[in-house]
């Protein structure tokens, strides 16, 4: 069980950005820094995506849409 694609494209923008940041960086405590961050936003990815409901989200949109106009005029019979 892997990460989802988003989850997974953050993990490797996260990667490549550690990467070149070791290489301009000349000091063995950044780049055991650098090791240590990327395994700790591994492991709270894999975290999230097992549990996802510690991200709950509302929904933004609703259940329906809508174009008719609201009316107080009702023209069916009682």
């Amino acid at each position: 069980m892997g990460l989802p694609i988003s989850l997974f494209a953050l993990m490797m923008t996260s990667v490549i950005g550690s990467l070149l940041f070791i290489i301009f960086s000349f000091s063995f405590a950044v780049i055991v820094s650098v090791f240590l961050l990327n395994a700790v936003l591994y492991i709270a990815l894999t975290h999230i995506t097992k549990n996802p409901a510690l991200l709950h989200f509302k929904k933004v949109f609703p259940h329906t849409i809508s174009n008719k106009k609201q009316s107080r005029l009702y023209y069916e019979e009682d």
